[in-house]
Order: C-alpha cells, then sequence, then structure tokens
C-alpha cells in the first residue's frame, strides 16, 4: 500500500531515512525494513551499503545536533564569577579584575539578547537559577549612608526642583547587570519568571529603588519593576501594596521624609497603573488615592515630585470626575501656610482639576476653590500672587464661572478685593500690571457686578474705618483716665 501512494523518489527517500535509523539502533525502524523495505543502493558504487557510508565527509542530516550542555556550563562559570562585587577602590579591587567582570558580564548580555532575537530561552533551569543569584549579589546591597545634604526646605534654594545628583562609583558594573535583567525580563515568559522571582526579590527590587541615589540606577529599576509588573499577574496585588505602604511611610515617618529618593519613580510607575484601571474605579483603588496620594502633598520635600503625584491625582479625575471633590478638599486641607514654592505647585493643580470638571461639579467646588485662589492673589509673594491672577486668564475658567448660575455673585466679591489691595499697595510692580490687566478682564465679563462689588468694598472700608476710629477715641479715653490716677 505504501509503495502504490509514494513516488519513486520520495520511496528512496522512505528508504534511506529507514535505513539510517536502523544503522542507530532503533528497533521498529530494524522491523520496518526487515518487513516492507530493501536497503538502499549506493548511488555511485551500487553496492547495499548505506549511502553515507562512500562519501563520510559529505555532512549527515541524520546526525542529532550538539548538545547545550558544555555552552551552559561556560555560561554558568561566567554567571557564577560575576556575583563577585567590588566597591571600586583602586587599594582594595584589582584593576585588571573589575576589567576582566566587565567582560564577562558584556558577554552574559550578548547571550541573553540572543535568546530574545531566537524567541526561546536557549538557557536551562540551572543557567536561569545563576542568573537570579547573580542579581540578588549585585543588586541587593547595603547603601552607603547619604553623601549629599538634604533638600532644602520646601524649595528655598536654587535648584530645588531636582534632588542632588549622586553617581555610583559601581555604575560600570551595575549598568551591565541591569542590562542583562531587563533582557532577562523581556525574554522569559511569565510562568518562569513566577518560578524563579519570588515576591522577597520584587520587595528587594522595590527597596533598592528607594534607597539608591544615583538617578541612572533608579531609572533602570523603575524600568524592571514596571515590566515585573506587566508579566507577573498574579503579583500585581502585592506589588501595588508595596508601593502604598513605602510611600506611605515616606508621607508619614518624618525619618523616612529625610530621604526622598525614588518617591517620584515610584509615582511614575502608580501613574502607569492608574491610567489601566477599568472604570468604576475599584473602593481598594479610592481608598489609594485617599490614604496615600493626597497625604503626599503634605511633605517638606512636595517640589521634588509633585509633577508625578499630580499627574496620579488627575489620572483618577479623569477616570472618574466624581473623585473631584474628595481631590480638591484633600488639597485645601493641606494648604502650606510658609511655603510659597508649594502654594504655586497647588494653585496649578488645583487649575488643572478644574479643567476636568463640568459645570455642576464646578458649582458645589467654587466657593472653597475661588476662596484660597483670591487669598493667594492678596499674597506678599510676587511668584503666589502673580500664579494666581493667571488663573483668570483660564478660558475654561472663565467659561465654567461664567456658565454656572450664581457663581460670580459668590466668588467675585473676594476677588474684587484681592484686586483692589493689588493695585493700591502691592509691593511688585509686575503684580499690579497683571492685577490691572485681570481687572479690565473682569469688568468685561461682568461689568455690572463688579461695580457694585467695588461699592460694597468701599462701603465696608468706610464702616472699618469709622470704626477703628471709635477704637481708637475709646483707647484715648482709657489712656487719659489712666492718666488722671
Amino acid at each position: 500500500m505504501v509503495g502504490a501512494l509514494l513516488s519513486g523518489r520520495c520511496m528512496h527517500w522512505l528508504k534511506a531515512v529507514l535505513w539510517g535509523r536502523e544503522q542507530q539502533g532503533q528497533p521498529w525502524a530494524r522491523r520496518w525494513c526487515r518487513g516492507r523495505v530493501s536497503r538502499p543502493r549506493c548511488g555511485s558504487c551500487s553496492s547495499s551499503r548505506s549511502p553515507t557510508a562512500c562519501s563520510p565527509a559529505r555532512p549527515s542530516s541524520l546526525l542529532p545536533p550538539p548538545s547545550p550542555e558544555p555552552e551552559a556550563d561556560s555560561l554558568i562559570d561566567k554567571i557564577a564569577s560575576c556575583t563577585r562585587v567590588f566597591a571600586f577602590v583602586d587599594a582594595v579591587d584589582p584593576v585588571h579584575e573589575r576589567d576582566a567582570k566587565t567582560e564577562r558580564l558584556g558577554e552574559i548580555l550578548t547571550a541573553v539578547h540572543s535568546a530574545a532575537k531566537q524567541q526561546r530561552m536557549p538557557l536551562d533551569h540551572r543557567v536561569t537559577v545563576a542568573l537570579v543569584k547573580m542579581f540578588r549579589g549585585n543588586l541587593f546591597r547595603a547603601m552607603p549612608p547619604s553623601s549629599s545634604p538634604p533638600l532644602p526646605p520646601d524649595g528655598g534654594g536654587g535648584d530645588e526642583d531636582t534632588p542632588p545628583t549622586v553617581l555610583s562609583p559601581a555604575w560600570p558594573h551595575l549598568q551591565p547587570v541591569y542590562d542583562i535583567l531587563l533582557a532577562f525580563v523581556a525574554a522569559t515568559d511569565a510562568k518562569t519568571l513566577r518560578h524563579h522571582v519570588d515576591r522577597g526579590f520584587l520587595s528587594s527590587l522595590l527597596m533598592t529603588l528607594l534607597a539608591s541615589e544615583d538617578p541612572r540606577e533608579r531609572d533602570r529599576l523603575k524600568t524592571a519593576y514596571h515590566q515585573l509588573y506587566a508579566k507577573l499577574t498574579c503579583d500585581r496585588a502585592f506589588m501595588r501594596r508595596s508601593m502604598a505602604h513605602a510611600l506611605l511611610a515616606f508621607a508619614h515617618d518624618d525619618a523616612a521624609a529625610d530621604h526622598c529618593c525614588g518617591v517620584a519613580e515610584v509615582l511614575e510607575i502608580c501613574g502607569s497603573i492608574i491610567n489601566g484601571f477599568a472604570v468604576p474605579v475599584k473602593d481598594e483603588h479610592r481608598a489609594f488615592l485617599a490614604r496615600v496620594l493626597m497625604p503626599l502633598h503634605r511633605t517638606r520635600w512636595a517640589h521634588a515630585y509633585h509633577r508625578q503625584l499630580a499627574y496620579c491625582v488627575l489620572e483618577f479625575v479623569r477616570k472618574e470626575p466624581g473623585l473631584a471633590d474628595d481631590v480638591v478638599q484633600g488639597i485645601l486641607r493641606r494648604w502650606p501656610v510658609t511655603s510659597c514654592h508649594k502654594e504655586v505647585l497647588l494653585i496649578e493643580e488645583l487649575e488643572e482639576v478644574v479643567e476636568l470638571l463640568d459645570t455642576d461639579q464646578f458649582q458645589s467646588l467654587a466657593v472653597p476653590v475661588c476662596s484660597r485662589i483670591a487669598r493667594c492673589v492678596g499674597s506678599s509673594s510676587s511668584q503666589v500672587a502673580e500664579r494666581a491672577l493667571y488663573v483668570w486668564n483660564n478660558e475654561r475658567f472663565l467659561e465654567l464661572a461664567s456658565a454656572s448660575p450664581g457663581v460670580m455673585e459668590k466668588i467675585l466679591p473676594a476677588f474684587v478685593a484681592s484686586v483692589e489691595s493689588n493695585l493700591e499697595q502691592h509691593w511688585s510692580k509686575c503684580v499690579q500690571q497683571v492685577t490691572a490687566s485681570v481687572k479690565s478682564l473682569l469688568q468685561q465679563v461682568a461689568p455690572e457686578l463688579y461695580a457694585r462689588c467695588v461699592d460694597d468694598l468701599a462701603a465696608r472700608r468706610a464702616e472699618a474705618e469709622v470704626a477703628a476710629a471709635v477704637r481708637e477715641a475709646r483707647w484715648r479715653k482709657v489712656e487719659m483716665a489712666a492718666a488722671a490716677r
């Protein structure tokens, strides 16, 4: 039956394959050959020997592939030799040994990159275990004490927006190790990662992120932690809790708040995670907003990570605008008293939150928001006053204030008082110029209401002057009576 179905060429090929299997000692091929197939003859000498017997130089496609064990053993030896950590002090570490480790790390990185390109992992279980051990030995280390002074409180220095840069001397070895880690995570399937990367490894990775002063290392750690979060779906809740606990400790523990390295990177990871939340937002995520993100506004070092923090908060409001009330109340409750720089940042955040609201939501928040901004307009700090005045240049803010019925009557009197006070007595000429521009704008938007507010302000000032004169007269009488005795 087989001979009838196959052509002559295919039959010749089948005979050759079965004869090769018989030569390798496979019994099923021997039985098949005995019953159905005669030995194929060599094309060159017409003998009944194996077709490869007359041409030993011809490569045989029937040979098994070479064993990868020697290559794996060599790679394991290289990985094991890279677990030694160097302090990068010439008196302690020989330079040639450091250079040798750098070269071996490059070879390991090449092997892992090759695995990623081939879409398969040519590293057996022993190699993977050795890699994870090398990661632990090189990355999870005792950090030296802070070599730089603490950040200037509340942005009181010149370059207050960014922490001082401290570079690690061991970066020539740390960089390839992080590159190997990123390539390993990208090339390994989720099942293998779950088997080798446990929760202790994830916790140590996060602790290193919060302890390292080198911004290059923190950036690599942020990328690695985020990639692991994307692959280890069963550990995502644990990773979110770990980040929440770390941020909560920073927000409430004064000792932990003295060292703010890594907070911005953790918030950046959180922002990416929040961006992928489903709507409606779960209760545990609401609790994260109220109990973790909002208290971070109160720290002295909020200026160092405020951009990432504001992004997280705004993502929550975009997902669910009903959370804007809790966000605004949380910001106003933690409003700074002595930090001008933080006031400017929070005014910007309030303005961005207002832009995401509709008319009904703004109507319920207009009075507390505008009352705070009006007080900032009258601030003696020129930066705070200017930033608060620029809120009125926001088209969305003007649209909401004008469209909401009765809102202008509630918010404009406080603004008029601050505007007139700035024009009369503010020390900054720039603030006076911006105030005059805002006054002209308000007179165009609501001329009658503005004029009425000015009249009411004049009446209140007259009453205040009369009350002050009465108090002064009473004090004179008291002083005269005291002098007569």
